[in-house]
């Protein structure tokens, strides 16, 4: 199957019931969890008062701690959990929480998981430094894994990869601002890169580490990407459709940078005349007014039901990479999961 549709996909819903909230996902995996939460707090902190102020704030803002959760739960559906896959959880959700940091000072957010931004607190220098520390940090832990399935090599290999992979997905999509003629074939090049690698790698890792074959640990990365396209999709949704009160970080974003995201791709090569030349005029001038009419004009033409159709193949895609594994709890968790990042509202 072509990894990038570029037609309307014709997808049902995976037949399951979304949960409350994406932690209810996790009870399986969560003492694991809670000690991978307690070692981030244990190393996010700084014997200067300052730069641990800022240090602990930069915790505060990971999360649902989805990737440090793949990666347990493809590890613990295919084996035992060990020390290396906590201290592996803890790496991944410090890159994730980095290029978090650097993301807010590229939109020029104030807002995330409902509290300041440290750009807005501290202002960009010191977000950017703030950034760096948690990159390098994450590949000092990297180096000191040990385990009886994989060695700190393996793992700076495949994490030092897919950041590289995130970095240059971002820097696509940075580069490709005011860009209105980005195809759908470019689009989801970059959130394969930007999002979707890192969930990728995270599955990955946690396969391997539990002594996976082959043939199982590259169907549990397709699955982590597939389940991150999926909710990349459904975030950049959430741009244009959320609420700050409900998703907690700041929205319409990508519109004031003049990013193509699907729902916008969809809109535009779906008008002609005189309605794709205002979408065109209201992207390049936005303002609070100008996103009102374009989420109309998308909402019209069916753009916004497009974007969630094309989620859910991804959901159903990352679904069906799960054939390999043997029925269990864990591997509906997984199941569930893939539809619950399709189906996001914060």
């Amino acid at each position: 199957m072509d990894p990038h549709p570029v037609t309307a996909p014709k997808t049902t819903e995976p037949a399951r019931q979304a949960p409350a909230a994406v932690g209810d996902l996790f009870g399986p995996i969560q003492p694991a969890l809670q000690r991978i939460e307690q070692r981030l707090q244990a190393e996010l902190t700084s014997q200067d008062a300052r730069v641990d102020e800022v240090v602990r704030h930069g915790y505060r803002l990971g999360g649902k701690r989805l990737r440090p959760a793949l990666l347990l739960l493809a590890g613990e559906a295919v084996g035992e959990l060990t020390d290396a896959h906590e201290l592996l959880g803890v790496v991944v959700e410090m890159i994730h929480t980095a290029t978090l940091v650097h993301d807010d000072v590229l939109d020029e957010a104030s807002l995330r998981r409902h509290v300041d931004t440290v750009n807005a607190r501290w202002g960009n220098e010191r977000s950017v430094l703030l950034g760096d520390f948690l990159f390098s940090h994450a590949f000092y832990l990297a180096a000191t894994v040990r385990s009886d399935f994989g060695d700190a090599a393996t793992a700076c290999q495949l994490i030092g990869r897919s950041t590289n992979r995130v970095c240059h997905g971002e820097l696509r999509q940075t580069l490709s601002e005011g860009d209105l003629s980005l195809s759908s074939a470019d689009y989801y090049d970059i959130i394969d890169g930007k999002t979707a690698e890192l969930c990728a790698c995270c599955c990955r890792l946690g396969a391997l580490f539990s002594g996976a074959s082959a043939e199982v640990a590259d169907a549990l990365e397709s699955f982590g990407r597939n389940l991150g396209m999926a909710f990349q999709i459904a975030d950049d949704l959430l741009d244009l459709t959320g609420d700050e009160a409900t998703t907690g970080k700041t929205t319409g974003a990508d519109l004031a940078k003049q990013k193509m995201t699907l729902p916008l791709i969809y809109t535009r090569d779906s008008l002609v005349n005189g309605p794709r030349v205002s979408l065109e005029e209201w992207l390049q001038n936005p303002s609070t007014e100008s996103r009102a009419e374009v989420a109309k004009l998308v909402e019209a033409v069916g753009g916004f039901a497009f974007a969630q159709k094309t989620a859910i193949e991804y959901a159903n895609r990352a679904v069906a990479d799960l054939a390999v594994l043997e029925e269990s709890e864990l591997k509906q968790s997984l199941a569930t999961l893939a539809f619950f990042a399709s189906r996001r509202d914060a």
